[in-house]
């Protein structure tokens, strides 16, 4: 995934501040609240200790971005940083303060974890998903702010109509987005959910996942058209007893109390011939 493309980019809706400049301020860790609409769920504990050791060793090298929210703070930006802090045992954290509607704070949350390719397929589903539902962005507007192709866009929050436990097993990289949108085309859950454990346990490439999603897809159609070709004992009779009597090929659609009759013949002697019976 590239980092350049991303819509106006993280840069150009907050300006990269160096620390040094007078704008940045030591802000203390404990008046500092996540944001409830971070994309991002995630974090990898063990690199969060990483970055921990390294903050002991040089403190932390880049201000978070924050807002004022009554007495406290909300996380704009630099979550990951701020929680290595905490972890660190760091009193004091860099910080620039900006003014920010909660649409900017979403579109910055999203934006910046794209460009660090930290947010998950479901993650970023649910991410874009917030944007529209809550700030009445269209998929075209949405495409435009962070970067994506509208199809993108609408493939990833297409992945929101799995079902949960495959949900978990993209969250959990055990399945790809690739595998997920096959697994999208089943309609029947119980083959969707097999598959997807079946690519989980024996690792099947999304190549392998398309053709037997293909294979599912096709099964469920034959068996749906067996299932309605199916005749009414009743109607079985009833047509058998018309071709004997008229000599030749009929077929009954519908039901006992509606339906058609379609009746065959090969020739204008044949057809004369039927209509000699019927009339009788």
């Amino acid at each position: 995934m590239s980092k350049r493309g991303l819509g106006r980019g993280l840069e150009a809706l907050i300006p990269i501040v160096d620390k040094s400049e007078e704008n940045v301020q030591e802000i203390d860790i404990k008046k500092i609240v996540a944001n409830d609409k971070q994309p991002r769920r995630d974090f990898d504990e063990l690199k969060l200790d990483e970055l921990a050791e390294s903050m002991k060793q040089h403190g932390v090298l880049q201000p978070v971005i924050l807002r004022k929210k009554g007495n406290a703070f909300e996380l704009v930006a630099g979550e990951r940083r701020w929680r290595a802090a905490a972890k660190a045992g760091l009193e004091k954290i860099p910080a620039i303060i900006k003014e920010l509607s909660d649409a900017e704070v979403m579109e910055i949350a999203i934006i910046e974890n794209l460009q660090r390719e930290d947010l998950n397929p479901i993650e970023e589903a649910m991410a874009y998903k917030t944007l529209m539902d809550d700030f009445g962005l269209t998929q075209e507007e949405l495409s435009k702010r962070v970067g994506r192709s509208r199809s993108q866009i609408a493939n990833t929050v297409r992945l929101l109509n799995l079902d949960k436990e495959i949900q978990e097993l993209v969250i959990q990289n055990k399945l790809t987005a690739g595998h997920a949108r096959a697994l999208l085309s089943i309609q029947d859950v119980r083959a969707r959910i097999g598959l997807a454990r079946k690519i989980s346990q024996e690792d099947l490439s999304v190549r392998e996942t398309e053709q037997l999603a293909k294979k599912l897809s096709e099964e469920r159609k034959k068996a749906q058209r067996q299932k309605s070709q199916e005749i009414n004992p009743v109607i079985l009779d009833i047509t058998e007893r018309l071709q004997r009597a008229l000599g030749t090929r009929v077929k009954i659609k519908g039901s006992e109390k509606r339906g058609k009759i379609e009746i065959e013949f090969y020739s204008g002697d044949e057809l004369e011939r039927i209509l000699e019976i019927i009339a009788e």
